[in-house]
């Protein structure tokens, strides 16, 4: 299947699921191979998740910028239950993110489980993309327990 057929139904598949992030992605790709600029291909592969990534962080520390969280808030944080517990997910968050990136690097073929898997999250669990590296992260979690299982069992 040609690569403009896949980003067509991906594009439907975005509209039905009422995805607009699927939608214009797909759309953006098909533009780009529609206008023969397939050579930025690679570097938007290669930077697209960096250039991802940093604006889900601004998004995230706007409200620094923007003077609503202060401190006072930052010092709540560290000293409560619930901000301590943040501070641990946001630490094995990483950690986790970081066992995604190792098994991407040495099974790289999974990332076409991780997109398909992505999509189906965003169509029909009506998820948020924030990245491969979690859900490479999740797999190698997934792997490591199913395998411990298996090796229990059979």
């Amino acid at each position: 299947m040609s690569g403009e057929i896949v980003l067509v139904v991906l594009i439907i598949i975005g509209l039905i699921g009422r995805s607009p992030i699927i939608s214009t992605a797909a759309c953006v790709l098909l533009v780009v191979k529609l206008i023969h600029l397939e050579r930025f291909l690679p570097t938007i592969e290669r930077r697209g998740l960096e250039l991802g990534l940093l604006f889900l962080t601004f998004s995230v520390l706007v409200p620094f910028a923007a003077e609503r969280i202060g401190t006072k808030d930052i010092m709540s944080v560290v000293t409560s239950w619930p901000g301590i517990l943040a501070l641990t997910g946001g630490a094995v968050a990483t950690y986790v993110n970081g066992k995604g990136l190792e098994m991407l690097k040495l099974d790289p073929q999974l990332i076409v489980g991780l997109v398909i898997g992505s999509i189906f999250g965003i169509v029909f669990l009506r998820g948020i993309p924030v990245g491969p590296l979690m859900a490479a992260g999740i797999t190698v979690i997934l792997m490591k327990l199913f395998s411990f299982i298996g090796s229990r069992f059979f």
